[in-house]
């Protein structure tokens, strides 16, 4: 008879046995500090080629507009003759600044707009109930299944009624379409984050919702409301089905104007690439300005308070 055979023997018929104790080591996890250098260096290779494969179309962009005309063809040549020729030209012999103009146009319409309705529609949300909020959420969340490309017919014969075609109103509401569902998901869960006992100190100190809102819930949510801004002004500056479809070429953006260089016959690469570069330094600037709020913004409905 074994030993666990006779402890088995020995206990009292009746008695619960106790499972042993484990007495294995607990697995130890390695801090970020500890890592091999092995696995430092693999991390680092890693991330180190993925910006690289990130960045090379800009900078390559960015290199072939500082060459000739032929330099698509022939990048040896780029280093050669280094300048802002293409700038020049399509800045002097081209509608580029025109089309600049509209687009500013649009995109801050379409900015100002979408942050309005995105921001009071989610505070409703998130601090009244109302008979069909529940489905106006969901109606938002429904309208981002559909790819926009679906809606251009539908929306151009509602604006085409309206009298909105080649309007710079009938594009920003055709932008606002896109921009204001996601928006207004995301601040709602923004709003989630705040505590309701603020509404009731404003309520307490005299304010009507509408003051309460904007004097003590904005200042509060200015992270969500720069993410809110920034996705708004990207959705109006690079679209361009919708800017094809109901704008004419006196009210080209800049995305549908860069098509213009770039026809079946003779493309001209120097001036998009120029055209491409000069598209891309507002909507980086941009960027700059809110990326302090943009990591906390996109978070902070992740969890409720």
């Amino acid at each position: 008879m074994t030993a666990a055979t006779h402890e088995t023997a020995a206990a009292p018929s009746g008695t619960p046995r106790l499972p042993a104790p484990d007495t294995s080591r607990p697995r130890r996890v390695r801090g970020r500090d500890e890592r091999s250098l092995g696995a430092s260096i693999a991390l680092h290779a890693t991330m180190a080629t993925a910006t690289l494969v990130a960045a090379f179309p800009v900078v390559w962009i960015l290199f072939i507009s500082l060459g000739p005309k032929n330099a698509w063809q022939q990048p040896s040549e780029v280093l050669k003759n280094l300048s802002l020729h293409n700038y020049h030209d399509v800045l002097a012999h081209s509608d580029l600044l025109r089309w600049f103009l509209n687009t500013v146009i649009v995109a801050a319409g379409t900015t100002a707009l979408g942050v309005f309705l995105a921001a009071t529609a989610g505070y409703a949300v998130s601090r009244m109930s109302f008979p069909g909020s529940r489905q106006l959420m969901w109606t938002f969340l429904v309208t981002q299944m559909f790819p926009s490309i679906v809606l251009i017919v539908p929306l151009y014969l509602l604006m085409s009624e309206l009298r909105l075609l080649d309007n710079y109103l009938g594009l920003i509401l055709a932008y606002a379409t896109t921009a204001v569902p996601f928006c207004a998901w995301m601040m709602k869960g923004y709003f989630d984050t705040i505590p309701k006992e603020i509404d009731e100190a404003g309520r307490v100190d005299g304010l009507t919702p509408f003051g309460t809102f904007w004097r003590l819930i904005v200042p509060l949510a200015k992270p969500g409301l720069a993410v809110t801004a920034f996705y708004s002004f990207l959705t109006a500056w690079g679209e361009v089905a919708y800017a094809t479809q109901f704008m004419q070429s006196d009210h080209y953006t800049l995305a549908v104007g860069i098509r213009t260089f770039a026809q079946d016959q003779r493309p001209d690469w120097a001036w998009t690439s120029a055209t491409a570069i000069i598209i891309t330094i507002p909507a980086a600037l941009v960027f700059m300005l809110v990326q302090r709020s943009l990591v906390s913004g996109l978070t902070a409905g992740g969890t409720k308070s």
